[in-house]
């Protein structure tokens, strides 16, 4: 989820043109599973990575989804995994989307519920959208601006709606605006968004931003009928604007999405509707839920990150099961958090103990090896991203296993020469971030930093748990194990609502440990650039200060392991999303 301020049209396509080639985007990339030669047949190990398997335009059939624990919410003004977003285009319609092919031609925006990208005037501080006509909701009712109005409006109020980006919060021109639920019956106070007609909207910045169109495909701009909203009950049934829409919502236990009869293919390019309904499961046993995939009990795996540990041996070792198997580098990095609000840690020499104690092949192991798991990472900045210099202040390359003489040292320049306690973070369903904790209990270990293992529900720990700044303090969560993939391929979709300082609320955070002023300073330096070489080059600045100040330990740059079954159709691997796109699976 890039960046640029331009002050026309043509300007800011052009920009955007220039990103997506970057990023390795653009035409000649392959978007169907067509029968040339130089592609790889779709039983073969990654056939999905590059291209479509099994094809069909087949119509019929539920297609059975399963995911370990819950979504943070399926209600599109109130969630930010990766994987809830995904899912979310198949009941939802943002301003733009990234197109759902596979190949690089998948990182382009398009619009969706808007004809096309915004339109930048005052210098790029100014943001217009057409909206589609003959746009409905489920009930007949038709979709206008004023509806993507309320909905960004609502995902402004983090008491209610604490999960979510806050980019809206960070750039709009709120003038005290708060939110519909605090300023009850004044949306029109909201002058950073208007809406002249029941076609347009337009967004007013604070300053300029050439990245606008990456908020606009955030779910946040999601219509949502001001009638029929429930605040943060709403989750239990969104109001659709897709091909499906919600039949049954057991909160933690099952979702059926049918389809929507009142959706409209003539005004949706982006999407079928082959599915007769769409099951998930939720709250399952990770390793169960493999086993039903592999055994094509379900069809997909709801996560961002693939099969388990157990099933990742048999992926790759049985060449029977490989064959429907892709994995892929991804803009995501595993990494835990150091908490500077939990003692020692207020010590800069304390966190870098465990930046040199960590034995990151150790790490590597617990996410799958470099076959599944990824490469293990030198700095946060995943190295397949936009930007990437590579940096080694910890001199990983050399010492993959820890350097413990240069942690005792620093151990000794924070007061605590013989080691300390504190608490590890990890989320229950997650069982390589288990592997994690239990890893660096070791691993730290060898230097007298003895660590209490906590797990707890992935669906609520950023709103209750290790997102909250007061529960990690008061519950001495010295370090939190975390990951994450960049909201869009650019150095502002990756760091800013992990190492941005400003964006720390009272719950709900992604930004868990960082708090440096130099990042923040940096980040609104790029943010400003419209040069992409400048640009680029502050990002990875801001990976450098990431490092020096020792907030955050990465240890991984991502793969993803994912498995199709050989009856499911329309499977590649989204390169935005980094997991399959759920938008075209189907099972006819």
């Amino acid at each position: 989820m890039k960046i640029r301020s331009k002050a026309s049209a043509v300007a800011m396509t052009a920009a955007l043109a220039v990103i997506v080639s970057a990023c390795g985007g653009g035409g000649g990339s392959k978007s169907t599973g067509g029968s040339g030669s130089d592609e790889k047949p779709a039983s073969q190990y990654n056939a999905g990575v590059t291209q479509v398997v099994n094809p069909s335009d087949k119509t019929g059939g539920t297609l059975h989804m399963g995911m370990p624990g819950d979504f943070d919410s399926v209600d599109p003004g109130d969630m930010y995994y990766g994987y809830a977003w995904n899912f979310a285009r198949l009941y939802t319609r943002a301003l733009t989307m990234f197109k759902p092919v596979p190949g690089e031609e998948g990182l382009q925006l398009v619009g969706d519920l808007a004809e096309d990208l915004g339109k930048p005037t005052d210098g790029g501080k100014t943001w217009t959208y057409k909206l589609r006509k003959g746009i409905k909701y489920e009930d007949g009712t038709p979709v206008t601006s004023k509806d993507v109005k309320y909905a960004v409006a609502r995902s402004l109020d983090k008491d209610i709606l604490p999960s979510g980006p806050t980019y809206f919060n960070d750039w709009l021109d709120l003038q005290g605006y708060t939110g519909p639920y605090k300023m009850k019956g004044k949306l029109d106070d909201l002058k950073a968004i208007e809406t002249p007609d029941d076609y347009t909207i337009v967004f007013h910045l604070k300053k300029a931003y050439g990245g606008f169109d990456y908020f606009a495909m955030l779910p946040q701009t999601a219509p949502v009928p001001e009638a029929k909203d429930t605040g943060s009950k709403y989750k239990e049934h969104p109001v659709s604007t897709g091909p499906y829409m919600f039949k049954a919502h057991e909160l933690t236990k099952r979702i059926e999405l049918v389809k929507n009869p009142n959706w409209d293919p003539a005004t949706d390019p982006n999407r079928k509707q082959l599915n007769d309904s769409i099951e998930v499961l939720l709250g399952q046993n990770e390793d169960d839920l493999d086993q039903r995939l592999l055994s094509g009990k379900i069809d997909v795996k709801v996560n961002s990150t693939g099969v388990a540990a157990n099933a990742r041996k048999t992926v790759l070792t049985d060449p029977k099961v490989k064959q429907y198997a892709d994995s892929a580098p991804i803009d995501r990095t595993w990494f835990t958090n150091i908490n500077g609000d939990v003692k020692p840690f207020d010590n800069i020499h304390c966190r870098k103990a465990v930046m040199y104690a960590a034995d990151r092949s150790a790490l590597q192991g617990a996410y799958g090896g470099p076959d599944a798991g990824g490469d293990i990472a030198l700095s946060l900045m995943p190295s397949k991203m936009t930007g990437y210099q590579k940096i080694d202040p910890y001199g990983v390359e050399a010492n993959p296993t820890g350097n413990v003489e240069k942690a005792k040292e620093e151990l000794a320049a924070c007061g605590q020469p013989n080691g300390f306690s504190t608490t590890i973070s990890y989320r229950n369903e997650r069982a390589a971030e288990k592997l994690t904790a239990e890893s660096l209990q070791q691993s730290l270990g060898r230097v007298g930093i003895k660590l209490e293992i906590k797990g707890y529900p992935q669906g609520d720990y950023f709103k209750l748990y290790a997102g909250k700044p007061d529960f990690a303090k008061k519950n001495n969560l010295g370090l939190m194990v975390y990951g994450w993939g960049a909201d869009y391929p650019e150095g502002f979709g990756f760091f800013q609502q992990i190492v941005d300082s400003r964006v720390i609320r009272d719950a709900g955070n992604t930004n868990l440990s960082v708090k440096d002023p130099k990042i923040d300073e940096l980040i609104d330096q790029a943010a400003a650039e419209t040069d992409a070489t400048k640009r680029n080059a502050i990002w990875a600045q801001v990976d450098k200060q990431v490092m020096d100040s020792a907030y955050i330990l990465p240890y991984v740059w991502a793969h993803g392991l994912f498995y199709r079954p050989p009856t499911l159709k329309n499977v590649f691997v989204s390169q935005n999303w980094g997991m399959y796109e759920y938008l075209t699976l189907s099972t006819q």
